[in-house]
């Protein structure tokens, strides 16, 4: 089968569901007030959000995106952020060995190092997380999770070219309340988590929130060594937020939180596990059983596989501060981070096609953000509202990474990459008005300007021992500085079609910083360009049937330039992770999100995204064209669909969920090898019942996920080191609520 992606056109399916939309507004247009009625009486929960950045309804924001509350995360077992991406339209968010991996629309980053940038913006209560491997964290005491799908560089900055994901937690409340659970399920699962919530006085309240989550390894060894493998768990997170009240018009919220998580960071298997004929340069997924896929058998030639782990421990001290000054509200968000990580990974590393070797690595890194954003955003509903604000960004970055064992491809005993610092500092002045031009119909413009820096100081190191010895070794630079800055907008209209339906169009830029490779001037690929995307884009929102049916709609069009790719490559004959720029990709589609509630006690959800995302010119070694192949992890059709129902019982209520997604074919590539590995297509589902006793605190649950127990590649890198999916787990949570 060619791996050239298939063009279609989607123009009939979207004139299509515009069709159904339309008749959706018509009957929205004929009862409006009877809609707030069901409202009260059990129809669709409207769900505030902060996406623009000031709060309002999700079905009145211009925007395509999606919203978990904390609720459905706790039901579903949905634990951190590379569990959600499956049940949101257009999105892939993987675990990577390296970090999180965000793929929107298509668009996607595989340079987790300290010098690379993601694509998509990675936010904890506002506050932009740099690094993938800290953003993987925990979640604790959600209210909300925002994901905003295609460019949002007006409003949120830098490194959104494919959207942004926005963890909210829940803030203190004037209520005296708490809860406690704890959970037990296969694979060793054990956890429990607290929350307690106390209003001190009329001005102060305090939340605290405490988890410990912990597991056994989902892999098998094979190598023939004690050693444990990997995709382990063993995390302790707590946040302590205080809520003050500044008078009648000024509020500060502040938040500490502490995440420590103890593993191993052994978590792949070979590639070979998956897919056969990889030395013919064209790999073939088979069929194997699941335990054979998270077996890692391969017992390297030569050196012994030591035991591996890792530790993570990130520190954040965060502050919201907002003053009601009458026409406007002044608004501060700032925070200062530090991450540490340090681990010990045995790698899979092939070399030329048939033959790998053991390769041990060790790192020792840590890193330090510091944020700070001063808005302006204008209150009341007058023909005329906007904000404006400024951003400054700081992060700094030192870390030390040694690879062992690669004396047979010439290298000697210590290959060594020490770093410090590295710094990247970031500032931009934004703004965005709103015109209310006739009844129902608004404009909006937007603009942000933002300069970018980064630099690093380090080296590469040919060592003959641990320690780097002058006499018998050798440093070559790693020096490099580099400055970028690009003005990002975003121009829009929205139109009340009905009380209850409103349309869109967006015209959106994003950006992502360039940046520069291993080496030194006048190196000419040392240095890659910025990574920029211009999006257009149609949606529809609506509430209908009585406000018992809801139905999101986006049809988009993207033209991307200067994508990054990433992968190791031979350099002056010893291997580097090197990012280059490829020509242009196209990526086009329509992504369908509703909600239907049958009965009062009933709710079902869908989704539907349909996604051409393909290179239009790149060739990854100047001789193999790869134009018309498929964009990583953006399969051409995914389809989502759950209900949940609650049973009134006698003496309680039952309630019982199911979800499935099933997903067409997609592609990860591996340009540096002229490799692509087609993902097969799957369904896969998750299941849960639960009971609370009428009038009683206590509830309980059963969960399924994964019911098929069939494992995928989430992520495969230039030595095909493989990590997979998660098999079936079972869980019972039982919670306490008073």
């Amino acid at each position: 089968m060619s791996n050239r992606q298939v063009r279609s056109n989607l123009t009939p399916l979207a004139l299509a569901i515009a069709g159904i939309v339309c008749g959706a507004a018509a009957a929205a247009q004929e009862a409006p007030a009877a809609a707030v009625m069901h409202t009260a009486e059990g129809g669709i929960q409207e769900v505030i959000v902060t996406a623009q950045r000031t709060s309002g309804l999700e079905s009145k924001t211009p925007v395509a995106m999606s919203v978990v509350d904390g609720a459905a995360l706790a039901a579903a077992g949905l634990d951190r952020p590379s569990d959600i991406g499956a049940r949101l339209p257009g999105v892939a968010i993987n675990g990577a060995a390296d970090g999180l991996r965000i793929t929107i629309r298509g668009v996607s980053n595989a340079d987790a190092t300290e010098k690379g940038e993601p694509s998509a913006a990675f936010m904890m209560d506002g506050i932009y997380i740099a690094r993938p491997h800290g953003q993987n964290l925990d979640f604790l005491d959600v209210d909300r999770i925002e994901v905003l799908r295609g460019p949002q560089g007006t409003l949120y900055g830098r490194n959104t070219t494919a959207g942004v994901v926005n963890v909210i937690s829940r803030a203190p409340t004037a209520r005296f309340e708490g809860a406690a659970g704890v959970e037990m399920g296969n694979h060793g699962s054990r956890k429990a988590d607290a929350v307690l919530n106390v209003p001190v006085s009329d001005a102060i309240a305090l939340r605290a929130a405490v988890s410990t989550n912990r597991r056994d390894s989902l892999l098998r060894n094979g190598q023939g060594t004690p050693h444990t493998l990997g995709q382990d768990r063993d995390a302790t997170t707590g946040r302590l937020s205080a809520k003050f009240a500044l008078g009648s018009s000024a509020s500060l919220l502040l938040r500490l939180d502490r995440s420590v998580q103890r593993d191993n960071n052994d978590v792949i298997v070979p590639d070979t596990n998956f897919y056969q004929g990889i030395e013919t340069g064209n790999p073939v997924p088979y069929d194997a059983g699941t335990v054979a896929r998270l077996t890692n058998a391969f017992v390297p030639p030569n050196t012994v596989p030591e035991q591996g782990h890792s530790r993570r421990a990130s520190t954040g001290l965060g502050a919201e501060f907002s003053w009601d000054l009458g026409p406007a509200t002044l608004h501060y968000l700032g925070a200062h981070r530090r991450f540490d990580h340090d681990f010990l990974v045995n790698y899979y590393y092939r070399i030329v096609p048939g033959f790998a070797l053991g390769v041990r690595q060790d790192f020792d890194g840590s890193f330090e953000q510091d944020s700070h954003e001063l808005r302006v955003a204008t209150n009341g509903n007058g023909p005329v509202s906007g904000q404006a604000g400024i951003y400054w960004f700081r992060e700094e970055m030192a870390q030390l990474a040694t690879f062992r064992d690669l004396e047979l491809i010439g290298l000697p005993p210590y290959y060594v990459f020490p770093s410090n610092p590295v710094t990247s500092s970031s500032r931009a002045l934004f703004g965005q008005v709103t015109w209310r031009a006739l009844d129902g119909l608004r404009l909006t413009a937007g603009a942000r300007r933002t300069e970018d820096r980064k630099s690093r100081y380090g080296s590469t190191n040919l060592q003959q021992e641990q320690v780097f010895n002058p006499a018998t070794d050798i440093a070559l630079p790693n020096a490099a500085a580099l400055a970028t800055g690009k003005t990002t907008w975003r121009l829009g209209a929205e139109f009340d079609l009905a009380p209850s339906t409103m349309a869109y169009a967006t015209v959106s830029t994003g950006y992502k910083s360039g940046g520069f490779n291993d080496g030194a001037a006048p190196d000419p690929t040392l240095v890659y360009r910025p990574e920029t995307l211009k999006a257009y884009e149609l949606g529809i929102k609506t509430r209908f049937w009585a406000n018992r049916a809801g139905l999101n709609l986006s049809a988009y069009r993207y033209a991307y330039d200067n994508l990054q790719l990433s992968g190791v490559a031979m350099v002056q004959g010893v291997p580097r992770f090197v990012t280059a720029n490829a020509g242009a990709a196209s990526v086009k589609g329509v992504e369908v999100e509703g909600v239907l509630k049958p009965v009062a006690a009933g709710r079902l959800s869908y989704t539907l995204a349909f996604t051409d995302a393909h290179y239009l010119a790149y060739s990854p070694d100047g001789v193999h064209s790869w134009a018309g192949y498929k964009l990583d992890r953006a399969p051409r059709a995914v389809f989502t669909l759950g209900y949940e129902h609650g049973f009134q019982l006698r003496d309680g209520v039952m309630k019982a969920g199911v979800f499935s997604r099933s997903s067409s074919e997609s592609t990860i590539g591996v340009p540096s090898q002229l490799l692509r590995y087609r993902i097969p297509g799957r369904t896969e589902t998750d299941m849960r019942l639960g009971y609370e006793p009428a009038g009683s605190p206590w509830s309980v649950l059963l969960r399924v996920k994964n019911l098929q127990n069939k494992v995928e590649p989430v992520t495969i890198d230039s030595f095909g080191m493989t990590v997979p999916s998660e098999p079936r787990a079972v869980a019972l949570r039982v919670d306490y609520r008073f």
